[in-house]
């Protein structure tokens, strides 16, 4: 459980960063997402399917992110 704490409270760091910078919701999301998505296609080497379903999505759906964020 102590793992939690370390996460929820660089969680809310950042957080606090991005409304100080007046960044929208928007474009935190989309960037958050584009950098968890290619940190996981690291670890699995750019295997989309085993990325996938470690994400919980499908892997069509995975690439479809992957397009849109060039």
């Amino acid at each position: 459980m102590g793992g939690a704490l370390t996460v929820d409270s660089k969680m809310d760091r950042l957080v606090e960063e991005l409304v100080a910078r007046r960044i929208r919701l928007r474009q935190a999301l989309v960037e958050f997402e584009r950098k968890f998505i290619s940190l996981v296609l690291k670890e699995h080497n750019g295997n989309c399917t085993r990325a996938a379903r470690q994400l919980g999505i499908h892997r069509n759906t995975l690439l479809n992110k992957m397009h849109k964020g060039r």
